[in-house]
């Protein structure tokens, strides 16, 4: 039964509500330690992934933390850098992927990524075993992130490989439609707000890059989640529909299939997710799959001191790596 006491985390007096925590993390937080490398990784199918590295010693070593980060999100996020920066302290070598479109550069196909793809996931590690040969990799992803992490761990347990031995996921929206439903509440219209202008501007892009192709009729009048999805998302990514793409993307269904020691951490007062995405019955059922729920922490927070600080995401990704 591995629903674990959320014991370790207490944020800052001033960080009174998920709402301050989210926003902290997000708006106030500069990691300038982090160098990256470079690397960009053709795709078979004519893609590309930008791949940003980050080596714990002056060589890669034996150790590989592999980062997923949110919805239109990046390599560069401050959560994404933290993590980094922490795994690097511990003496893992840190991989920061860009999904399709968000490495900077606009990708090259009319699709670009969703919630529930995997092979990406999949490509990135296998990148890491058969030209880098690291012989023990840990998976961590956001948001977003976390959901592609543990469906690719659970769908096909078959598939992954033996060096993949741990994994630790925070934030995560397991119940996909409920969370797009549960995010256009008046009370988070803010964060709506942002996501929905980077992808109209994403599609605009898109646009530009491959003339003619995109339909941007009506665009700005795409108001939430769901409109995006069913115009965009699902059919460009092999969906029948919105609600198609949430029931076959969403990590919650297939929690059962994990293998591997996985941590998903989602805090109680995460403004993002509604209680479908606390998954205590999978806990419960699956000696693999660990549970936590910290009172505190809003949407990828976890700050300890204030947005400067330590976070507790990085401690307890760095704690569940080591067997702790």
């Amino acid at each position: 039964m591995p629903l674990l006491p959320s014991l370790g985390y207490h944020p800052a007096a001033w960080l009174a509500n998920g709402h301050l925590q989210t926003i902290a993390a997000s708006v106030l937080r500069r990691v300038p330690e982090v160098r990256y490398r470079r690397e960009r990784l053709e795709l078979s199918d004519g893609d590309f992934l930008d791949l940003d590295w980050s080596w714990a010693g002056p060589a890669p070593g034996g150790r590989l933390g592999i980062v997923s980060h949110g919805l239109e999100g990046s390599s560069e996020r401050p959560y994404v850098r933290g993590m980094v920066r922490a795994l690097n302290q511990a003496g893992f070598d840190a991989l920061a992927w860009n999904y399709r479109g968000c490495g900077g550069e606009t990708n090259r196909l009319l699709r670009a990524y969703h919630l529930g793809d995997t092979d990406d996931l999949a490509t990135v590690i296998s990148h890491t075993i058969n030209e880098k040969d690291y012989p023990e990799i840990y998976l961590t992803g956001f948001s977003a992130g976390g959901n592609v992490t543990l469906k690719y761990l659970g769908e096909d347990p078959a598939r992954v490989p033996p060096q993949v031995r741990r994994a630790a996921v925070f934030s995560v929206p397991t119940d996909l439609k409920a969370s797009s439903l549960h995010i256009s509440r008046w009370q988070n219209k803010v964060y709506l707000r942002r996501f929905m202008h980077s992808l109209r501007e994403k599609m605009r892009a898109k646009a530009a890059y491959l003339p003619g192709q995109l339909d941007l009729t009506a665009l700005d009048e795409l108001r939430d989640f769901p409109q995006f999805d069913a115009r965009y998302t699902a059919p460009l990514h092999g969906f029948v529909s919105a609600d198609d793409y949430y029931e076959r993307a969403a990590s919650g269904r297939y929690l059962a299939g994990i293998r591997v020691p996985t941590l998903l951490v989602n805090a109680l007062n995460d403004p993002f997710l509604p209680p479908s995405c606390y998954p205590r019955e999978a806990a419960r059922a699956n000696p693999c799959f660990y549970l936590e729920t910290p009172a505190a922490g809003g949407h990828v927070g976890f700050n300890d001191n204030g947005p400067a600080g330590s976070y507790y995401s990085e401690r307890r990704a760095v704690e569940f790596f080591s067997g702790k």
